[in-house]
């Protein structure tokens, strides 16, 4: 099969094209033909030579897919041989056949293509543990997204405001945030010309937001403890800006915050299986009748792999990047 190689860790010019024998699903495993891969800002880390892949994993990049699944391990049941699935990998994304765990994979939603299919997995599952599961974000409670217009944003965005809950997000310009208002938040904040900390006080009535959600860090992080409401949480996914920052801690105990974060891959099989239930109640049914849409930004062939992370890296998009590896397997 081909898949996307590494020659070295380095900028995107490291990724190419090779060719490698194809994985066997283990016992627990769907073998999948892939027909799309989601591009998401972990991969750029570990091409960077910063976030590399747990033991055990492929280290192939590539953390969601969409597809068609090829064969099944000895001891899978729910899927079959021909089966549309999009799934959350351990790696190996960025190629024509991938393994997972079976529990890790989900169905196709209906009226779903299999391009924005492969942008689901790793937005959705990152989102529902984050801000649901961690966070505890309630219906009628304020949500403060940083980064609105990302995969994880625009994920976020549609999600809270489907369940119930206010949605305000901080953006880099005037075009994403109209594009956030647009899929549901209820204010937008452009950091580069408003001090988010002031402008969400105004829009709370003085209340803060109930839950952050940050992938930004550095000053970022002090900022929030003054954003959050009294009880509120506050959830670090990424450190853009850096992991570590300065803090009065007094403000966290007289407001009663709560700190928390998490990375989804070193995540087990059990907790990524317990997220891929509740999707499938929770969330599916909303993307299959149409009231979440997840918001494409660009579409690549495989063998392109460089432009797609050169896009990542610009911050220059708003939604999820996918590579096309079907059409790369047609043309060889």
């Amino acid at each position: 099969m081909r898949y996307i190689a590494m020659r070295e860790p380095g900028d995107a010019s490291v990724l190419m094209l090779d060719n490698m024998d194809a994985p066997q699903p283990a016992s627990d495993e769907v073998l999948i033909d892939v027909a799309f891969a989601g591009v998401n800002r972990p991969d750029v880390v570990q091409r960077q030579g910063f976030y590399p892949p747990p033991p055990g994993a492929s280290p192939i990049l590539g953390l969601e897919v969409s597809g068609t699944v090829r064969a099944v391990g000895a001891g899978v049941s729910g899927f079959a041989v021909g089966d549309r699935v999009c799934a959350l990998t351990n790696g190996g994304g960025y190629a024509q056949q991938v393994c997972t765990p079976v529990s890790q994979c989900l169905p196709v939603p209906e009226g779903l293509g299999l391009d924005q299919a492969a942008a689901l997995p790793e937005t959705f599952f990152t989102v529902w543990t984050n801000v649901f599961d961690r966070a505890g974000l309630k219906p009628g409670e304020t949500l403060l997204i940083h980064g609105g217009a990302s995969g994880i944003g625009t994920t976020a965005i549609q999600l809270a405001t489907a369940l119930g809950s206010r949605v305000i997000v901080t953006a880099s310009s005037e075009d994403k945030c109209a594009a956030c208002l647009a899929l549901g938040a209820s204010a937008a904040i452009n950091y580069s010309q408003d001090d988010f900390v002031e402008k969400v006080a105004e829009l709370t009535d003085g209340q803060g937001a109930n839950v952050i959600l940050d992938m930004v860090g550095g000053d970022y992080i002090e900022r929030n403890i003054k954003a959050a409401a009294i009880e509120g949480r506050i959830v670090n996914i990424a450190f853009l800006r850096g992991a570590e920052a300065k803090l009065n801690f007094m403000p966290i105990m007289l407001k009663r915050l709560t700190l928390t974060g998490s990375t989804l891959r070193p995540q087990s099989k059990e907790q990524k299986a317990a997220i891929a239930s509740s999707l499938q109640e929770k969330v599916w049914p909303l993307i299959s009748d149409g009231t979440i849409r997840p918001k494409m930004a660009a579409e690549f062939p495989m063998a392109d792999a460089e432009s797609a992370h050169r896009l990542m890296e610009s911050h220059d998009l708003i939604g999820k990047i996918v590579l096309n590896i079907q059409g790369q397997e047609q043309e060889s």
